[in-house]
């Protein structure tokens, strides 16, 4: 277990948590979000592990708790510390496998992210245009529609999330073809409790996470989930 704090007294305080699939690098993605962040003027701790979310009472002095654990487990206690710190008001924010593959045993925190990846059509190979919903929410004012060459999610969704941003199915061959085109949530957010959640299926690579426009929606989202 390594932890590490960085920013100042006075700034919000925000949890990043790294683990799981090793092919998503999660190490490196929490250093962006790391970097990206303490910028912004939030007092991070970052943990390699699961344990970090036991301790509730913890838990529910941060202002912001930001997941980058693709699959693996979490136990039932960890699992509800987390959960039930987020229903009491602390913010929650992540991207791509790190928060919406995470965990795929476990519905409550499906139902807590507000989605789940099930599958990527073309791989790492896909180009596809994510289309930001005007108007929708600050988290994309001013953003205009931008192309990504990288994994493209096709996720089951929570229909009760604000969906600030699709993309257009299908772009790559796959048994979903036949069913036509259809417009997928790329970025979105929801209420879980007090809590409010954020997440874009934008990602699959350190380069992903901070490619622009991309983290600036990833940090207008954290910031505003931290409220």
């Amino acid at each position: 277990m390594s932890v590490e704090v960085s920013g100042t007294a006075m700034s919000k305080n925000a949890l990043i948590v790294w683990g799981g699939w090793d092919g998503h690098q999660p190490e490196e993605v929490a250093e962006v979000f790391r970097a990206a962040l303490s910028a912004d003027g939030f007092s991070v701790e970052v943990s390699d592990t699961l344990d970090s979310f036991r301790d509730e009472s913890a838990l529910m002095k941060m202002d912001l708790i930001v997941p980058i654990w693709t699959m693996g487990k979490i136990d039932i206690e960890p699992l509800t510390s987390v959960c039930n710190a987020v229903a009491g008001g602390v913010g929650l924010a992540g991207c791509h496998g790190g928060m919406c593959d995470a965990f795929r045993d476990s519905p409550e925190w499906q139902f807590m992210t507000g989605g789940q990846w099930v599958a990527h059509p073309g791989n790492d190979l896909a180009q596809y245009v994510v289309n930001i919903k005007l108007n929708s929410h600050p988290i994309v004012e001013g953003i205009g529609d931008f192309n990504v060459a990288s994994e493209q999610y096709y996720m089951h969704v929570d229909p009760a999330v604000k969906v600030l941003a699709t993309t257009r199915f299908p772009t790559a061959d796959g048994p979903h073809v036949p069913n036509g085109s259809v417009d997928m949530p790329v970025v979105w957010t929801k209420l879980y409790g007090k809590g409010r959640v954020f997440y874009s299926s934008i990602g699959h690579t350190p380069t992903d996470v901070r490619a622009e426009p991309h983290l600036t929606i990833l940090r207008r989202g954290c910031a505003w989930a931290a409220r």
